[in-house]
């Protein structure tokens, strides 16, 4: 109930919008940029962070429920999360990968 109206609350605000796009660029860049290998581009980094962000805020909402991070406090959460996700991905496709 909860994150339904979260995500109508985002897609009727355009900034809402806009913000989360930009925390997803940074955060899917950053990540990219510290996980060693190959980025995924443009498109894919900004995937990889809002994933990442989804996945950085509910392991934040679990962690610290009710708290507010701010907009740098959101990219720095984005950024664990999207630093989660590429280990998580990479562990994926090099198990695929050998078999």
């Amino acid at each position: 109930m909860i994150a339904t109206s979260m995500v109508l609350g985002a897609s009727l605000n355009p900034g809402g919008i806009i913000t989360w796009l930009v925390v997803g660029l940074i955060a899917g860049f950053l990540a990219s940029a510290i996980m060693r290998g190959g980025g995924y581009g443009v498109i894919g980094d900004v995937i990889v962070g809002l994933i990442g962000a989804f996945v950085g805020g509910l392991v934040a909402n679990l962690l610290i429920p009710g708290q507010n991070f701010g907009f740098w406090g959101s990219i720095v959460v984005a950024f664990i999360g999207a630093c989660v996700l590429i280990a998580i991905l990479r562990a994926v496709s090099s198990r695929s990968s050998a078999l």
